[in-house]
């Protein structure tokens, strides 16, 4: 197996915590692409039914928000999803040019498929790490989160 440090760049000592996150999202976004493409779904199409199986009939303008991606992705991804049979898409009552997502039967049978995938990715995520060196990445994680998103840190936490 190739020693780390040789496939990484030299600029990348000017980041070493950025590039590592870099190389952790990638590798991790790869795992999780193939084991959704073995479901017949794209990277993040999982997480819009994630956050039907919890709301069903949400707007995609609340999809958008859930997600945290662009407009024209989320239309890209509803439309997919649309055309598998996964989700409907209908005009509201109030206001006919806003678009309610529904899951459809197909859909709603994408539950447990995407739960067991999000467990196997944990687990191989996860797999040399204590429980408390998990517990701990995933509150790190959770504060650069933030940093990157400006918000701050609460008092009372440890950092």
């Amino acid at each position: 197996m190739p020693d780390p440090a040789t496939r990484v760049p030299s600029m990348a000592g000017e980041g070493p915590m950025s590039y590592a996150i870099f190389e952790l999202a990638r590798a991790h976004r790869g795992q999780a692409a193939a084991m959704l493409r073995k479901m017949d779904l794209h990277p993040g199409q999982e997480l819009l039914l994630m956050h039907l199986f919890d709301r069903d009939g949400q707007t995609q303008s609340e999809l958008l928000e859930a997600v945290g991606i662009d407009h024209s992705t989320v239309s890209k991804s509803l439309r997919r999803m649309q055309d598998a049979g996964l989700v409907v898409r209908d005009p509201a009552e109030h206001d006919r040019r806003v678009m309610v997502v529904h899951l459809t039967d197909k859909g709603r049978a994408m539950r447990e498929p995407i739960s067991a995938m999000w467990r196997a990715l944990e687990a191989t995520s996860a797999q040399h790490l204590s429980t408390d060196q998990a517990e701990t990445f995933v509150r790190t994680a959770y504060t650069i989160v933030d940093a990157i998103n400006g918000r701050a840190q609460p008092q009372d936490e440890p950092t």
